[in-house]
């Protein structure tokens, strides 16, 4: 049976927010397909009513296309819904109090699991020293940015790390006396801490963990999300995960695996010829509701933690910092992905990594192949440029941008370059497709929380501050819709069924209740999610369940 929406404002514009317009009314098919979108006057909803086609009031509020998160870890999420947040924590006392709270109104669980630590609250230092008189129990707390590992004594113990060697492209901390020192970073994190948390969760916790990142994906306006490090043990739990699940999907899932760099070139492609196997079973035409897409390469660290590669010292302590993959690594892994028609998406967030970035991609990739850089938090003008001409996605993540959590940003760079940060404009004004993420857990997942920063450059964190982060490079209204919509479904290839509201696509979209202008985002609320024409959230429910 088909189906007219209609008193709402139905948005619609280009893949950049061009030339945007709201329609009148939508006609949903009863396999959840958009037959038309328009005016209620138009004849291809006059037959449809002939034909008994049932009505749906949406009581005038504006209604998105369904947002896709173009860039976060979902099983990461899922597991941060139940970890200590410190994100308001000022200090070292702050923290240990949150521990101390959270350990014991949680005296059953096995391990001490927080979130949110920023190197400002300790003076940079992450000793387990610091933590270990808090509980016996292992402690593991993420950086902000899932960059690094805080854990303490009995944390390190729960995984063997002292006699470990550093892995490549990153580095257990060690004390004057080579013991582990509480801090493991960037592909120490990745590699070492990542599974083994991960192994350690029972099955059913990580069930539960994916479940509750659907939901709360679902109640903040998605319908789709891109994973953006998948693993072995994530890739596990999402494909029981959609075993288990009886009901159509609520989420449609897209996925890069992570190639974590290693002493060989063999041991890099190995994993590479993995996310092939498993694209070649995972795809648009056997599963397009989970597709594995691509890979995903970190090619640094964070500005905050001096790991970042700049081509100028940082102006804090003067250390330079270089990418984590050399030029001679990175050529053949990207090679060998494009070659097997994947997406190649690399973190590069300071500027020598974005430039060996588009370097990689324009000399070893084909142009078309909507290959992608992650985050670009830092690109001088000539780079800026060069993605659209390249074909290059630029994969962004506005709550990175908030003025609250860049307070030590002067201090590292300078004013100079801080002039340069999160230039979305010029990469839009330079004809790439920009595709909004989130980044979550490491930020805020809420769609709009995303779309505020992006569009007033102030803090969806601390709304009272004046702050805003170079607001020339800000982003219109309908672009930052677009870039969490159109532009993520572009960005991993789900354009073709998702992304905006038009005849021929999935009929997935939110209904929010908003006022159509940047400064009243933080105070808009979804009220209705719907994927394939059938609602998978309604707040009204949720609030009396």
């Amino acid at each position: 049976m088909a189906t007219i929406f209609h008193n709402g404002r139905f948005f619609q514009s280009g893949t950049r927010g061009e030339s945007h317009t709201f329609a009148e009314c939508l006609l949903v098919d009863g396999s959840g397909r958009i037959v038309h979108a328009g005016s209620l006057a138009d004849d291809a909803i006059q037959q449809a009513q002939t034909h008994g086609a049932t009505r749906q009031d949406l009581d005038g509020r504006i209604v998105l296309p369904g947002f896709i998160d173009g860039h976060m870890h979902l099983l990461m999420f899922g597991q941060s819904l139940q970890k200590a947040g410190l994100e308001k924590c000022k200090n070292l006392d702050d923290i240990r109090k949150t521990l101390k709270d959270f350990a014991a109104a949680h005296p059953s669980a096995s391990r001490i699991m927080a979130k949110g630590w920023m190197h400002s609250m300790t003076d940079g230092r992450a000793l387990a020293c610091m933590i270990d008189d808090i509980d016996p129990r292992p402690i593991f707390i993420d950086s902000k940015d899932l960059h690094f590992t805080w854990c303490n004594t009995a944390a390190l113990e729960d995984m063997g790390v002292q006699d470990m060697p550093n892995p490549e492209g990153g580095e257990i901390h060690r004390d004057e006396d080579g013991k582990p020192s509480g801090l493991l970073s960037e592909s120490a994190a990745v590699t070492i801490v990542w599974p083994h948390i991960a192994k350690v969760a029972p099955m059913e916790e990580k069930l539960a963990a994916i479940r509750r990142a659907v939901e709360a994906y679902n109640a903040a306006g998605y319908t789709g999300l891109v994973e953006m490090a998948m693993d072995e043990n994530g890739w596990d739990a999402l494909q029981t995960f959609r075993q288990q699940e009886a009901a159509p999907a609520r989420m449609r899932f897209a996925v890069h695996w992570l190639i974590t760099p290693r002493k060989s070139e063999a041991e890099n492609l190995a994993q590479v010829d993995r996310a092939i196997e498993l694209n070649r079973q995972f795809n648009a035409d056997t599963t397009p509701d989970c597709r594995v897409v691509g890979i995903k390469v970190i090619g640094d660290g964070i500005i905050d933690g001096c790991t970042a590669g700049l081509t100028e010292p940082y102006s804090s302590n003067g250390v330079t910092c270089e990418p984590i993959w050399s030029p001679r690594e990175l050529a053949p892994v990207v090679k060998k992905a494009d070659a097997a028609g994947l997406q190649c998406a690399i973190h590069a967030i300071g500027d020598k990594t974005i430039r060996a970035a588009i370097d990689a991609l324009e000399q070893n990739a084909t142009p078309g192949r909507r290959h992608r850089i992650e985050h670009l938090e830092l690109a001088s003008p000539e780079d800026a440029a060069r993605l659209g001409r390249l074909g290059i996605t630029a994969s962004i993540q506005p709550v990175h941008a908030d003025p609250a959590i860049l307070r030590a940003w002067p201090t590292l760079l300078g004013p100079s370059r801080c002039g340069r940060a999160f230039a979305y404009s010029d990469f839009a004004a330079g004809g790439a497709v920009l595709a909004l993420g989130s980044d979550a857990p490491t930020a805020p997942h809420s769609p709009l929380t995303n779309c505020y920063t992006a569009t007033t450059r102030r803090s969806a964190r601390e709304p009272h501050l004046e702050d805003r982060v170079n607001p020339h490079f800000a982003l219109d209204l309908a672009a930052a819709i677009a870039a969490g919509t159109a532009g993520s479904a572009y960005s991993c290839f789900a354009d073709g069924w998702a992304g905006q509201l038009k005849a021929g696509l999935s009929a997935d979209f939110a209904v929010v209740n908003m006022e159509w202008t940047a400064d009243q985002l933080l105070q808009a609320k979804i009220e209705q999610t719907w994927v394939l024409g059938r609602k998978v959230f309604d707040a009204k429910s949720a609030a009396s369940s």
